[in-house]
């Protein structure tokens, strides 16, 4: 079959869905459906037939897109007409998680799979009703149990809901921590001589005559101003106070 054909195929697929489909689910469901050819299309014709839907669908002419998220490709609208979307489905589509949940849902994302006691040790605080909370929402689940630790406690994990909710394919695609850290580093204090007076700074200062934040000749005279000693002055009074 010839791309061309495939196409339209591939668009109802994802188009009908309940769920997100990845490349090899649609390699099957095209294969069974035309299960009389002999010719049967390949992985490689699939993903090469996506593409050319996506490229299409990213043209501004059409308000939704194909995306690969939730671990498939899905139909998603595109996001400048989110606040339109929002007033369809009212404040259920406009709830947010609390930032408890949302602290609890960051630090499963980033450290599954995790037991409760580990990420309370993380919190400081119970995360009995935010674990539930996001156990009801189906963006975490429980993955297995801990074997190696006593009482064998569950561990969870983040869904294929938690991927399709935050609009991402897999975990592999969070942001790094080093990288959500790296915006939140404070720069150092400038300290300027005109913060320490109200009075006009001397212009020995304007001169740029302090180098390297040395800041042992300077002194306030009567008036209040910031002035640098001359070099002459700052020997002299060394040789005062050290006699020999």
């Amino acid at each position: 079959m010839d791309l061309s054909e495939i196409i339209p195929h591939i668009e109802v697929l994802i188009f009908a869905s309940e769920k997100p489909l990845t490349s090899l689910d649609i390699v099957e469901l095209i294969n069974n459906s035309f299960g009389f050819l002999e010719e049967r299309i390949s992985l490689d014709q699939v993903e090469s037939a996506v593409e050319g839907i996506r490229e299409k669908y990213n043209s501004e002419f059409y308000p939704f897109e194909v995306r690969e998220s939730g671990g498939g490709w899905q139909f998603l609208t595109k996001k400048d007409f989110h606040k339109t979307i929002a007033q369809l489905n009212g404040d259920k589509f406009l709830k947010r998680l609390s930032n408890a949940a949302l602290e609890t849902l960051a630090i499963i994302a980033y450290k599954q799979p995790i037991t409760k006691g580990e990420i309370e040790a993380i919190r400081g605080v119970n995360s009995d009703y935010s674990i539930q909370k996001l156990l009801e929402k189906e963006l975490i689940l429980i993955s297995g149990r801990n074997e190696q630790m006593p009482g064998k406690p569950l561990v969870y994990a983040t869904s294929k809901t938690f991927m399709d909710y935050f609009g991402i394919n897999n975990t592999s695609d969070l942001p790094k921590i080093k990288e959500v850290l790296a915006e939140q580093l404070i720069e150092g204090t400038l300290i300027r001589p005109e913060d320490f007076t109200d009075q006009p700074i001397a212009e020995a200062i304007i001169d740029e005559e302090i180098i390297d934040g040395d800041v042992s000749a300077i002194e306030v005279n009567e008036e209040g101003e910031l002035i640098i000693k001359k070099e002459e002055e700052s020997d002299n009074s060394t040789e005062e106070n050290n006699p020999e």
